[in-house]
């Protein structure tokens, strides 16, 4: 006797097994502070996605408590949106995210739309080709977060400062990359101002200190 299926096709077995499958490919992301304290989000558990941790994220906006609120960001590499709803969740004006691969952007976008903020601009987009013109926005902060082992950071910084995206000299940068690299070159003036290392990843402040 055949089994049973349904209009769409396929059993019911299948079906519950297909939809355990879909959820073992989401992961979550916990909110810290703010406004949406403790809410946790689906992520796609996509190779090269790395939402910054809870704890390394907990460290970054308690270093920013006082510039947070108000202000104006950009989340380059958004990836799961970790860094930039963190930053709305605490007050910040707008957040531009950045993010190329369709599925993280779309599953973000979600994720924003669940919260019902209009304060979010998703944008997706090759971070490198999107800075790489005279700035159309500029920003009071840029959380930068690439992927890793792929060479991105020092071109993504270089293209930030020569193209303008940065709102004035009191902007800063956060800087999370690979455990093992030198921090990329900045011109002078700029300084690593709060830095700290996890098991994997580096995690530093930066700031205009003057010439």
């Amino acid at each position: 006797m055949a089994r049973q299926t349904n209009k769409r096709g396929g059993s019911g077995r299948g079906r519950s097994l297909a939809k355990r499958a879909g959820q073992a490919q989401m992961g979550e992301v916990r909110i810290i502070g703010g406004d949406w304290r403790g809410r946790k989000l689906p992520v796609l558990n996509a190779e090269g996605l790395r939402p910054t941790s809870d704890r390394v994220r907990e460290t970054v906006f308690n270093w920013l408590q006082f510039e947070i609120p108000g202000g104006v960001f950009l989340d380059a590499f958004a990836g799961s949106g970790a860094l930039g709803m963190e930053a709305l969740s605490r007050g910040a004006a707008g957040v531009t995210f950045l993010e190329l691969a369709a599925e993280n952007q779309r599953q973000l976008q979600a994720n924003l739309t669940q919260l019902q903020t209009q304060k979010a601009d998703v944008i997706h987009a090759d971070t490198l080709n999107w800075l790489d013109q005279p700035a159309t926005r500029t920003f009071d902060g840029v959380f930068l977060d690439p992927p890793f082992h792929q060479d991105l950071m020092q071109k993504t910084v270089d293209l930030l400062l020569a193209n303008g995206w940065l709102k004035n000299e009191q902007a800063w940068l956060y800087i999370e990359q690979e455990k093992t690299l030198d921090w990329p070159v900045l011109p002078q003036g700029w300084q690593c101002t709060r830095d700290k290392t996890t098991a994997q990843v580096r995690y530093g402040l930066f700031r205009f200190e003057g010439e």
